[in-house]
């Protein structure tokens, strides 16, 4: 049995000042995931793999080639570790600890207050798969089979979604109104999904008009 659950949140790390420690492939994927977030990411280490240097050549990161003290956490949101220095590892996550910081010591389950899942992003959506830490390569099986089943048409029908939420806000006087008239368009027959999995994007946008128009005729004549 799993000695964690973990609650499952999405941070908004949009400029925030986060440490990723150590900068061969494990790191760099890390760094990547907080760059997508869009991160202020600073890369603490003694070496670092050929593409690392090249996001701190092109500005994507600020990186300095040399030991981690424990001053590098100061200012610090959170901090991924992924160096194979147990001591070291075991150190960054004491200190972290002691400042109520979000660490993640990469692969070591018992020394992180965070875990990273694998995460499927397709334009604004975002689906992340966990196993708790028991096995990341199931997660990357997951991830794999989600991919192939959630895609491009369900981004695609997001951001139309995204474009009627000020419209729906405006028009519709409750929160049970609105969950209403967008789950009967995204659960609805036509199936939106299946429309833009033949490529009828014209024939969505002509449903979406047409709930919205039906929508209007209801509520303003009201």
């Amino acid at each position: 049995m799993l000695e964690k659950t973990f609650y499952m949140a999405c941070l908004d790390l949009t400029d925030r000042p986060t440490l990723v420690v150590g900068a061969g492939p494990i790191g760099l994927e890390k760094i990547e995931g907080l760059l997508a977030a869009n991160a202020a990411v600073h890369v603490i280490t003694k070496t670092a793999c050929a593409e690392v240097h090249q996001l701190a050549n092109e500005g994507a990161i600020t990186l300095e080639l040399r030991e981690y003290t424990p001053a590098d956490l100061e200012g610090r949101l959170l901090v991924v570790a992924a160096t194979e220095d147990t001591p070291l590892n075991v150190e960054i996550y004491r200190r972290a600890e002691e400042r109520a910081m979000l660490v993640n010591i990469v692969d070591v389950p018992p020394l992180c207050n965070f875990i990273l899942p694998a995460i499927v992003r397709s334009g604004p959506i975002a689906i992340a798969i966990s196993t708790s830490g028991a096995s990341p390569a199931l997660a990357k099986r997951l991830k794999r089979e989600i991919l192939e089943t959630y895609g491009e048409p369900h981004a695609e029908f997001a951001v139309m979604l995204n474009g009627i939420r000020g419209w729906a806000k405006d028009l519709f006087p409750t929160y049970n109104d609105r969950k209403i008239f967008f789950e009967g368009l995204v659960n609805g027959d036509p199936d939106p999904i299946e429309m833009l999995r033949a490529g009828d994007t014209e024939g969505v946008r002509a449903l979406i008009r047409e709930r919205q128009d039906i929508a209007e005729t209801m509520f303003v004549a009201s």
